[in-house]
């Protein structure tokens, strides 16, 4: 059986550092699916490594998380900070520096699962250099992404393209939700293998905290009304939106109504710089007085703000999962989320929260206001939250589901070497 082979396997992250702190920049969803997926890899007999960029010379080359997982960082460009769409040409360089570490550890992976475009890419040409198997997870489409955003950058006929033979060629494409599945289908190719394998959730360290306890922890009233977001300062994560609808929210006014907006790095960063200017649209609505930037929230402090909270809300234009959104239901904390991509599939309108279509704040000021007018409906959907990502969306679920594609592939491959070749 499998579990009695610990079979070696690479987690290729590229732009996504497993090992960084979640909340610097461009580092989210990506980088937590990425590790803790590892991190449950190895629980179930796995031997993970999970390659990325060196993104700073402080860095170590290679961290041990477990006896069975690591992080190791290859040289790809300078050690500094690159934005994901001035990466690509620094992309050989990581072929190369990952050849040498195969060489130097005296072993060749069997097979990679690689995450975001960029490391598709890395791996589609790694393939032409040795057998493997390719597992991809795209993180988002730039077909989708590409259509919702007016400055639509150089690279994009690159990634496209990329995205494209990805599909097409590799051995098994994850979709996280049926949505996104559909996406790929209808927006980037008909061909290739898709299995739908959701993202998962830390349903340990989300749920064990009560509101009260929560509130007390972080100084926040018993009664007061919390609406809270967390995630990176990005225009396309919709913050805008959620503003000018707490400006509409008929709580407005009232001494005991918050937004919390939980999130960011280091200021004059890209995130830094839409953090200004919601900061603005804050000043300029006139609710700077109900208003809190609670800056970057660690695994050790998130949980207690999410339980703190009557409502989590995911604004973003587009989605192809959201963590976000399922960290709130494990937490038991109702999601107002926008009606795209995999919130569609993570949020059960009416039932774990409701949804509200992207970029309207109308619409999420009506929902924000029915959820916090009824604490009862809100315990309600909560407790339903809850239960939904325990059957769901937790990250050994994952895992096992991954497991059994990898151990499917790896016996297809084994058979199809043992075939004898036709004559």
């Amino acid at each position: 059986m499998f579990q009695n082979k610990k079979h070696r396997i690479a987690l290729i992250s590229v732009d996504g550092d497993p090992a960084v702190e979640i909340g610097q920049e461009e580092a989210g969803g990506q980088n937590v699916y990425v590790r803790q997926v590892g991190y449950a890899l190895a629980k179930l007999g796995w031997q993970v490594d999970m390659l990325t960029r060196r993104s700073s010379p402080e860095q170590a080359a290679i961290v041990q998380h477990s006896p069975n997982c690591r992080t190791i960082r290859l040289k790809a460009g300078p050690a500094e900070f690159i934005g994901r769409d001035n990466l690509f040409d620094h992309l050989p360089e990581f072929i190369r520096e990952f050849q040498r570490f195969q060489q130097q550890q005296g072993f060749r992976y069997s097979l990679i699962h690689t995450n975001y475009w960029l490391s598709s890419w890395v791996g589609m040409e790694l393939k032409k250099q040795q057998p493997l198997i390719q597992v991809h997870t795209y993180h988002s489409l730039g077909a989708v992404k590409y259509r919702s955003i007016s400055d639509v950058p150089v690279i994009a006929v690159q990634r496209l393209a990329v995205e494209k033979a990805c599909l097409e060629t590799v051995d098994c494409v994850v979709a996280t939700s049926p949505q996104e599945q559909k996406h790929m289908r209808v927006l980037v190719s008909s061909k290739g293998n898709i299995e739908m394998i959701p993202c998962g959730t830390d349903i340990d360290k989300f749920g064990e905290i009560s509101r009260s306890v929560a509130r007390e922890k972080l100084g926040i009233a018993p009664d007061a009304k919390i609406v809270l977001y967390v995630g990176r300062f990005d225009r396309r994560k919709g913050i805008e939106t959620l503003v000018r609808a707490v400006a509409k929210s008929s709580f407005r006014g009232e001494a005991n109504f918050e937004l919390v907006i939980g999130g960011g790095s280091r200021p004059g960063q890209s995130d830094g710089i839409e953090r200004s200017r919601i900061a603005s649209i804050v000043t300029e609505l006139g609710l700077e007085n109900c208003t809190t930037f609670a800056g970057r929230l660690d695994d050790t402090i998130l949980p207690f703000y999410y339980a703190a909270a009557d409502v989590c809300v995911v604004p973003s234009h587009y989605e192809p999962f959201g963590l976000v959104a399922i960290e709130a239901m494990a937490s038991k904390t109702p999601v107002v989320a926008s009606n795209v991509g995999g919130l569609q599939f993570t949020v059960v309108p009416e039932v774990t929260g409701l949804l509200a279509p992207p970029k309207d704040e109308v619409a999420f000021a009506a929902a924000i206001d029915r959820i916090i007018t009824s604490p009862s409906w809100r315990d309600e959907l909560g407790e339903a939250a809850r239960q939904r990502t325990e059957i769901a969306f937790s990250w050994y679920s994952v895992a096992f589901r991954l497991t059994h594609l990898y151990t499917r592939l790896l016996a297809e491959s084994a058979s199809n070497s043992r075939s004898p070749v036709a004559a």
